[in-house]
C-alpha cells in the first residue's frame, strides 16, 4: 500500500445520496442480498490479502453494515482463514438476518479471550449519528486494543459519515479503512479521517451522481502546442506590495506552474529578483490595461493601507480573471465585486471567518461556510488548511486529499495562490484552476520531504507538474 490517497477522479457522498444511489441499484434489479455478496466481497478480498493468513475477528452490527461482516467472515473462512464473529445485538434487517444464517458459525456476543491478530470492524457503519452506548464504545475499543491489525469496513464505528465529527472519545485507530461503494465526506474530513488510517475504495456499480462532491484528483495536464508563444501560454500578472516577498515567492510558483509569462507588478526595487522573472513599475491601472494579461493575483504582501485598497480596486475594476489571497481577502468589500469577473479566493481559516462576516453568510461547518460564501459572492473559494475545501458558486463542491502537514508553514499560502494564478492564465476556470493547484501544491510538498521552506517548495512544483503530463 505505497499511498493513502486515490488517484482516479472519485465521487463523494452523502449518507442520504448513498442510499438514493443503492436504491437506483435495487430499482434496476439488483437485489439488497446480491449487493451486500458484492460489496462485502471485494472487502473480504481486501482482508484477506491484509490478513495474510491470520486469524480474523470480525465485530457485527444489527444492520447491514454488520450484514457485510457475516459475509466477510463466511468469504474468509472459505478461502482458508481461520475466523470469529462477535455481534452484541441480533440482526435487524432481512439482508443482515440471512447473511448472519449463510455464516452458520457460532456468533459470541462478547469480545472474551479474543485476540487473533485481525479485527474488522463491522458494528455500525456510515448510517450512525449518535454516539455508541458505552457497552459497544468499550467492546470495540477492547477487541481493537487485543488485535495487531485493525480494518474498518466502510466508516469506523463512532464517526459521523456526512461530517467526520468523532461521536465518542477515546475511539480506536484504524490502519485501513474500505469505502464501499463511494467515498464518504468522513473519509476526508477532520477529525474522522486522522482515525481511518490508508483508506481504499470498494466498487459495487454506483453510478455517477448528478451535484456530488468529489475528491480532487491528479490533473491531466498538456504540453505547449509545437506553433507556442509565452503569450498563448498565459500571461500572469502578480501585484506587489507592501512586503514584495510574499509576491516574488508566488511569481516563482507561477513560473513552474505552466503559464508562459509571469509579470510582477511593483513599484518596489527588487535587486533579488531572478532575470527571468519581468517587474513594471508602471502605475497599476496602466500596467493592468495591457489586453494580454490573461489572470492577475492580488493579494501576497499587499498590505491593508490606503494604497493596498487601491490597488484591490483596480485590479477588480480591470475586470480580469483574479486570483485574491492574503490582504486582498481582509481589503474585500462585498460591493466592489463583478459578478461577470471570475474570481478565486483563496482564504485560511482566519480570511474565511472574516470574509463570512463581510458577505454576511451564516453557516457552521467549514464545509457549509465555503458553500454559502460561494453562492453568496459568487467567487470560487479554496478555503485551505489541513481539510482543504473548493466550493464553486454553482454548487460544485471539491474536498483535497491530506497534504504533508510540514505546509504549515509561512510563505506556503503565496505557493499556491501563484500556482492558482498560473492556471487561471493557462485558461483554466477557477474551480478547476483550484483543484489543479492544490493536487500540485500537495504533490510538491511531498516531494520536499520534511523540514522545508517556502522557497523550497517553489522549485518542487516544475516535477509536479511534469509528473501530471
Amino acid at each position: 500500500m505505497s499511498s493513502p490517497i486515490s488517484e482516479a477522479p472519485s465521487q463523494i457522498l452523502t449518507a442520504a445520496q448513498m442510499r438514493d444511489a443503492e436504491q437506483n441499484l435495487f430499482d434496476s434489479g439488483t437485489s439488497v442480498e446480491d449487493l451486500m455478496e458484492i460489496a462485502a466481497g471485494g472487502a473480504a478480498e481486501w482482508v484477506r490479502r491484509i490478513a495474510a493468513g491470520r486469524a480474523v475477528t470480525v465485530l457485527c452490527g444489527p444492520g447491514n453494515n454488520g450484514g457485510d461482516g457475516y459475509v466477510i467472515a463466511r468469504r474468509l473462512r472459505k478461502a482458508g482463514n481461520r475466523v470469529e464473529v462477535i455481534a452484541p445485538l441480533k440482526p435487524t434487517t432481512d439482508a443482515a438476518k440471512a447473511a448472519r444464517e449463510s455464516w452458520g458459525q457460532e456468533v459470541r456476543t462478547s469480545g472474551g479471550g479474543s485476540g487473533s491478530g485481525v479485527f474488522v470492524d463491522c458494528l455500525f457503519g456510515s448510517g450512525l449519528s449518535r454516539p455508541l452506548t458505552g457497552e459497544h464504545a468499550l467492546l470495540l475499543r477492547d477487541l481493537a486494543g487485543r488485535n495487531a491489525i485493525r480494518i474498518a469496513i466502510d466508516v469506523p464505528s463512532g464517526i459521523e459519515s456526512d461530517s467526520g465529527e468523532v461521536l465518542n472519545e477515546r475511539l480506536p485507530s484504524f490502519d485501513v479503512t474500505l469505502a464501499l461503494g463511494a467515498w464518504k465526506f468522513a473519509h476526508w474530513s477532520l477529525p474522522g479521517r486522522e482515525l481511518m488510517g490508508e483508506k481504499r475504495l470498494v466498487p459495487i456499480g454506483i453510478e455517477p451522481v448528478e451535484g456530488a462532491a468529489t475528491l480532487v484528483a491528479k490533473p491531466r495536464l498538456s504540453r505547449p502546442a509545437s506553433d507556442a508563444h509565452k503569450y498563448t501560454r498565459g500571461l500572469a500578472a502578480i501585484v506587489g506590495g507592501d512586503m514584495p516577498g510574499a509576491a516574488i515567492l508566488s511569481a516563482h510558483s507561477a513560473q513552474r506552474a505552466g503559464a508562459g509569462y509571469i509579470k510582477l507588478l511593483s513599484k518596489h526595487s527588487h535587486p533579488a529578483v531572478s532575470a527571468d522573472l519581468v517587474v513594471e513599475d508602471a502605475p497599476l491601472a496602466e500596467a493592468l490595461a495591457d489586453d494580454r494579461i490573461d489572470a492577475v493575483l492580488v493579494g501576497p504582501g499587499l498590505g491593508r493601507g490606503g494604497a493596498a485598497k487601491d490597488a484591490l480596486g483596480a485590479v477588480i475594476k480591470a475586470g480580469r480573471p483574479t486570483v485574491l489571497d492574503a490582504d486582498a481577502l481582509i481589503l474585500l468589500a462585498p460591493n466592489v465585486l463583478n459578478r461577470d469577473t471570475p474570481v478565486l479566493a483563496t482564504p485560511h481559516n482566519g480570511e474565511l471567518e472574516a470574509l463570512c462576516r463581510s458577505f454576511r453568510v451564516i453557516a457552521t461547518g467549514r464545509r457549509e461556510r465555503a458553500q454559502a460564501l460561494a453562492k453568496a459572492s459568487g467567487m470560487t473559494i479554496l478555503a485551505k488548511g489541513p481539510d482543504t475545501v473548493i466550493a464553486a458558486p454553482d454548487g460544485r463542491l471539491g474536498l483535497a486529499p491530506p497534504a504533508p502537514p510540514w505546509l504549515s508553514t509561512a510563505g506556503t499560502g503565496d505557493v499556491l495562490a501563484g500556482i492558482a494564478v498560473s492556471r487561471m492564465a493557462t485558461g483554466s476556470e477557477p474551480f478547476e484552476a483550484a483543484c489543479q493547484a492544490v493536487w500540485l501544491h500537495g504533490t510538491a510538498a511531498r516531494r520536499c520531504g520534511a523540514a522545508f521552506t517556502a522557497e523550497r517548495l517553489a522549485h518542487a512544483i516544475a516535477p509536479a507538474f511534469a509528473s501530471c503530463l
